[in-house]
């Protein structure tokens, strides 16, 4: 009887395969098609970058941490092509020593002093104010979503007769709200035009970075430079009370009494010059919390 012979098993992948491989590539396609027409969200991209810096740091997010999220933290005080931007801001020969930066306890305190950031006795903004503040402004906007709390302070003169506000504590409100309006409104526009083809694209959505929920602007007024006024007054007063216990004494005479008064009263004189030109300033904080 003559034996069967045995069917040659062709190669290669089974027929169905062929067609499963063609089902995922038209998936693949789809999914690719969506996502180029897609918007990214500044405020996931952000999480997702933190999340994969904390990751690649050796610190992943865990329940052990406190429940801290992955975007508590400001990233302006970890990214460091962020922090370089401002680096070139600060030591800019314009704006040495006007510009300060550190970490506190609510998160990033950015401080601009010693300018005249607004015209006397007024909230409106000067324009190298507004020059400042667009560049400052621009970089902690757009690359933080963190609720910003903005200061307004104002030095110990009193206001004219004809002012508008009522006290020093009302134009520092005033004053914390005017570069508030700034940012969400001449910024923006600024930032729109500068970015049109972002904007077109998707790829920058100034509505989300310059949501007005994210600015709170808070009143200091005259309150913090009165403090050190008197915190200078009393150390003053201390040492002039020390003298007239030693001229008491016989260990002093009047004319050196005097020449030393004089001398501690010129001092506060300089002293309170240089409060009046370090609270010319507007402090920007960066809180830890997410505006949303």
């Amino acid at each position: 009887m003559a034996k069967k012979k045995r069917e040659e098993k062709k190669g290669g992948s089974p027929a169905w395969m062929t067609t499963y491989g063609d089902m995922v590539t038209l998936l693949l396609t789809f999914f690719v098609a969506m996502i180029s027409m897609s918007t990214i969200s500044p405020g996931k991209f952000q999480q997702v970058a933190a999340g994969i810096q904390r990751i690649l740091s050796g610190k992943p997010p865990s329940v052990l941490m406190g429940g801290k999220s992955i975007t508590e933290t400001p990233l302006i005080t970890a990214n460091k092509g962020i922090r370089e931007e401002i680096l070139k801001i600060v030591e800019d020969e314009k704006y040495k020593g006007k510009i300060t930066i550190k970490s506190v306890d609510e998160g990033t305190l950015i401080t601009l002093k010693d300018m005249a950031f607004f015209e006397p006795a007024s909230a409106k903004l000067t324009a190298e104010a507004k020059e400042l503040l667009s560049k400052i402004g621009t970089i902690v906007i757009e690359h933080t979503t963190n609720v910003l709390e903005i200061y307004g302070y104002c030095d110990d003169k009193p206001l004219p007769l004809n002012s508008i506000y009522p006290s020093n504590w009302h134009l520092g409100a005033a004053r914390a709200a005017s570069v508030a309006k700034f940012f969400v409104e001449e910024l923006k526009e600024k930032r729109i035009r500068e970015r049109f083809a972002d904007v077109q694209l998707g790829r920058f959505v100034p509505d989300y970075f310059y949501d007005p929920d994210r600015f709170v602007p808070i009143a200091v007024g005259d309150k913090a430079i009165k403090k050190e006024i008197k915190r200078v007054e009393s150390q003053i007063n201390t040492e002039i009370e020390l003298l007239d216990t030693k001229l008491s004494k016989g260990e002093i005479s009047q004319s050196y009494r005097d020449a030393e008064v004089k001398r501690l009263k010129d001092e506060f004189e300089k002293k309170l010059e240089e409060l009046r030109r370090e609270y010319r300033r507007i402090d920007i904080l960066i809180k830890r919390e997410k505006a949303r």
